[in-house]
């Protein structure tokens, strides 16, 4: 699904050149869920905007489902994205005067989905993460955790096959926290594939491989005892 071979990241701050990815290689298959840890600044973040085709490498190759990343036009990013690849951020990023169903909707309407299948899949949705009765509350009437469950069912408007968070409990207390991750399981469990980026060992041990970066490298990849790789 995802094959990243010799990849680097080299951003300019004035004369002085940060290399914020370091000839990475990594393999990553349909149905994996991988936690992507580090101290700030160590790459991951990086990794993720470039899995999710929102930043582009230095170097390197990055294909993803066999479409090298690199050589694609603004536009077919934009669609490969919305196709692909579901996002769930930290900040929740809903549209503060818009009911939640409204903000589940907008992938698909990006996507040109009719209004009516756009209602019923958002609403099937909501239902799946447990807001079924708040459709018509706004974001601001939610708690932290309410909205980051609005995001997911947001992430899975389209149908994407792979599920990009980038510290999504970053915000929630531990209770809501669990909650979000048992829902990540879940997805995952039904065949989604979920990439993650934590700081947290407790948010990474839901998934079944933990990779590891420091300084722009990987350090460290390893998979659950039993865990197929």
């Amino acid at each position: 699904m995802i094959s990243i071979k010799n990849l680097n990241k080299i951003y300019k701050n004035g004369s002085v050149e940060v290399h914020a990815l370091k000839d990475v290689n990594l393999e990553i298959e349909h149905g994996e869920f991988i936690a992507i840890m580090g101290q700030s600044g160590s790459g991951k973040s990086t990794l993720m905007n470039i899995i999710g085709c929102l930043d582009r490498p230095t170097s390197g190759e990055y294909l993803l489902d066999g479409i090298d990343i690199s050589k694609q036009e603004q536009d077919d990013l934009s669609l490969i994205r919305n196709k692909k690849i579901g996002f769930v951020f930290q900040a929740f990023n809903l549209i503060p005067r818009t009911n939640i169903l409204r903000n589940v909707e907008l992938p698909m309407i990006y996507a040109k989905v009719k209004s009516s299948k756009r209602k019923q899949r958002s609403m099937e949705l909501l239902e799946k993460v447990g807001l079924g009765d708040r459709v018509n509350h706004l974001p601001n009437e939610l708690s932290g955790g309410q909205k980051q469950r609005v995001a997911i069912a947001r992430a899975l408007a389209n149908t994407p096959p792979i599920i990009l968070a980038d510290e999504p409990t970053g915000n929630l207390d531990t209770q809501s926290s669990e909650d979000i991750m048992e829902i990540f399981k879940s997805l995952n469990n039904d065949g989604t594939s979920v990439i993650l980026v934590t700081h947290e060992p407790e948010i990474a041990r839901f998934a079944d491989r933990v990779i590891v970066f420091r300084d722009g490298a990987i350090i460290e990849d390893s998979q659950k005892e039993g865990v197929l790789k």
